[in-house]
């Protein structure tokens, strides 16, 4: 992954050695029962594939195919949250084409017979799209940029039948033309927000969009802690932001012109390298990836968005673990070293406890998304 400084962090995410096509066509396991679906991105740059599986109400994973997005990967890990993402309605899926500066949508099928459909192949308004927002029919991509184009955000419409469409005047630059190292885009719950952490610069940036989905000009505000990258709100729209190299998380309240107000400063979790965040119950409860550190963090939310960390090491994992993906009780994480997913059944305590592991898995892939 790219960072600034001397913090590196390799996140890959990996697939079967068997599942993996040999060709651009989709290549599908039979269909089974399933609960749900887990998905990667291969991010390969011969040509990118997202990789499913079927997820079972207990949390194991079986495979169900790799679908050729039409696109192409860089090859390596992208520093990012949010590569893969999904309409509210579990209908549309969508990916990032890094390598192509493109992004994919397939239709979801959970009923039987290929589990994706691909649908539509766009160009992202940048250079090296990482991450994607969705909020009703209004999809943002962030591309991070190059060292000749900045990187900016850029919105689309997506149809009835799974087309994006550019919105007019949607597209704004990143706080800088140097490189920021950007990693997530994400739509506040109401949907009236746009948020971008940019590793780099220490900043994060906040959008307003309004009732036509174009994104407003960007108000930076300066990260609590060091390295800003993966966040997620809670239903209120206090944001949870991981800190990698000062080894915390830092919530915020979004002012109304935009400005972000600290609640809770660089809560450490006194563990190395967390990156990766997602919220669980309502966003009573926070969990991140420790890279450095194999483990799952897990902290208390307030309702008036402050933070306290619940336990240093919620869950140890494999080596490496990076993107993870929650849906339900259930949580997963993808283990970049170990190249296994492991599942956990989230409590109403917030603790976790394992109950699935898939391994086998090859480097190269980013990404983690469930439903």
């Amino acid at each position: 992954m790219r960072v600034s400084g001397a913090f590196v962090l390799v996140a890959v995410v990996a697939v079967a050695v068997l599942a993996l096509p040999s060709s651009s066509t989709a290549s599908h396991a039979p269909a089974v029962a399933t609960a749900g679906a887990v998905f990667t991105l291969s991010n390969q740059v011969s040509g990118n594939t997202v990789i499913a599986y079927d997820r079972s109400s207990s949390g194991g994973l079986s495979w169900a195919g790799n679908f050729s997005t039409g696109g192409n990967g860089t090859g390596a890990a992208l520093g990012d949250q949010g590569s893969l993402a999904v309409t509210a309605d579990h209908h549309w899926l969508l990916a990032v084409d890094a390598g192509s500066n493109q992004i994919t949508v397939f239709g979801i099928h959970l009923g039987g017979g290929p589990l994706l459909t691909r649908s539509s192949v766009t160009a992202s308004g940048g250079v090296l799209p990482v991450s994607l927002a969705v909020s009703g029919p209004v999809v943002y991509v962030l591309n991070d940029g190059s060292t000749i184009s900045q990187g900016n955000i850029a919105g689309f419409r997506l149809t009835a039948s799974g087309s994006l469409n550019p919105i007019a005047g949607s597209t704004q630059p990143l706080s800088t033309s140097n490189l920021t190292a950007a990693a997530q885009v994400s739509f506040s719950p109401s949907g009236d927000w746009l948020v971008v952490t940019e590793k780099a610069t220490n900043v994060i940036d906040v959008f307003e969009v309004n009732g036509h989905g174009v994104a407003s000009e960007r108000v930076s505000s300066t990260s609590l802690g060091t390295t800003p990258y993966g966040f997620g709100f809670d239903l209120k729209g206090h944001l949870i932001v991981s800190e990698a190299v000062s080894g915390s998380l830092s919530s915020y309240a979004v002012r109304g012109s935009g400005h972000l107000r600290g609640l809770s400063s660089s809560v450490t979790d006194l563990q190395g390298a967390p990156c990766w965040v997602v919220l669980s119950h309502g966003g009573r409860y926070a969990y991140t990836t420790n890279t450095h550190s194999d483990s799952i963090s897990s902290y208390a939310v307030g309702s008036n968005g402050r933070i306290a960390l619940l336990q240093s090491v919620g869950a140890t994992t494999g080596l490496g673990p990076t993107d993870l993906a929650l849906t339900g009780h259930l949580l997963y994480v993808y283990d970049s070293a170990a190249h296994d997913i492991e599942g956990f059944h989230v409590h109403g305590n917030g603790t976790l406890t394992a109950v699935s592991s898939t391994g086998g898995l090859l480097s190269g892939t980013v990404g983690l998304l469930a439903i």
